[in-house]
């Protein structure tokens, strides 16, 4: 993967950043919404802020620096707390993905605006290269372009318990949705599976790269017009 072939110091940091930045905006629009839902746990938990060491799960975060993997923060929503507990959830659980969807657009817009060519977009957003000041600023952004539309991405599977599962079950009809419960740990253990197929790096069975990569790549490079 391009991404992690050149990791130097600059771009390790611009990656934590990248992710710190998108778990925080993910977990706190889960929160906010949940709470203009009907939720009062978000506001009891003081959840309604932008600081990261208020969502952040320390041990996920600490997996994902380690092994590249994690589960980075956390949010206490619940739909049966909420006035319309299928449409208040399904709000608040599209919110953080979403999220992470409008950030990457933001700092995209604020990419093109740094004045620097194609050639030196894409090397910041994809190679991780960077020189002189205005190269690095290049770099972070770039990095929370590319790790937030990952996180868009990642988090609309749909299997257990991602988000994208959760969004399926708010959207089908009751009995569809009692039958898509059943299975909830079925897909948790596709997903499981999923994951340690990608960490073997055999070729052709890491199909979980596959699944995040095409599209991450693809809205990456529309984002930032390249």
């Amino acid at each position: 993967m391009l991404l992690f072939s050149n990791l130097n110091p600059q771009m390790i940091l611009a990656v934590l950043l990248a992710v710190l930045i998108g778990m925080t905006v993910h977990e706190f629009a889960h929160n906010l919404i949940a709470y203009q839902m009907g939720d009062p746990v978000p506001a009891r938990e003081g959840r309604l802020t932008l600081n990261p060491m208020v969502h952040i799960n320390p041990v996920g975060f600490l997996m994902f620096v380690l092994i590249g993997f994690g589960i980075l923060g956390s949010a206490p929503i619940a739909a049966h707390r909420m006035r319309n507990p299928r449409w208040g959830f399904l709000a608040a659980v599209a919110a953080g993905p979403l999220s992470n969807l409008l950030v990457a657009a933001v700092f995209a817009l604020g990419l093109r605006f740094l004045g620097l060519s194609p050639l030196e977009i894409f090397q910041a957003v994809f190679l991780g290269q960077a020189s002189g000041a205005m190269g690095l600023v290049a770099l972070l952004f770039g990095q929370i372009v590319f790790w937030n539309v990952l996180l868009f991405v990642f988090n609309m599977l749909p299997v257990f318990p991602i988000d994208g599962w959760h969004i399926v079950l708010a959207l089908l009809p009751p009995d569809l949705a009692y039958t898509w419960q059943r299975y909830a740990q079925t897909t948790n253990y596709i997903l499981l599976g999923l994951i340690l197929l990608s960490f073997l790096r055999i070729p052709g069975l890491n199909i979980l790269g596959t699944l995040i990569s095409q599209p991450t790549f693809s809205i990456t490079r529309f984002l930032i017009g390249f």
